[in-house]
């Protein structure tokens, strides 16, 4: 079984439901299997100005939630992928914190993460 970490921007679209049916249902077995999310996400999602009902959904989310922290793996990670590709420090973090823990990315945002060896990334909007 393969595990998951999930971006910012597809707990959004959780939320909303704008994902398509399927992949909810890969939004669900991400969900209901201990949802994981990087540091970044945390921030991220913690950020939003919104309505206090999801402000409320974000903090039971992040609660239950395993939150994986920067460490010295996903330092050297993230240095390699910024040194080899044009991306964001935000998107990079993300993108060692999936390649350190062995986990499929799930985001909206693949072009974000094209061409980083060894990620996998799934987009729940082409399911």
């Amino acid at each position: 079984m393969e595990h998951y970490l999930i971006d910012t921007n597809v707990v959004s679209d959780y939320f909303s439901t704008s994902i398509s049916q399927a992949g909810m249902a890969l939004m669900d077995l991400a969900i209901d299997a201990v949802p994981t999310i990087s540091i970044i996400t945390q921030i991220e999602l913690l950020c939003w100005n919104t309505d206090a009902i999801t402000t409320q959904q974000v903090q039971e989310f992040i609660g239950d939630s395993r939150v994986l922290d920067i460490n010295p793996d996903v330092i050297v990670q993230c240095v390699r992928i910024r040194k080899t590709k044009k991306i964001k420090l935000p998107d990079a973090i993300i993108a060692a914190t999936a390649l350190v823990y062995d986990l499929v990315l799930i985001s909206r945002n693949t072009s974000d993460f094209t061409n980083i060896d060894g990620l996998k990334v799934i987009d729940p909007h082409s399911l």
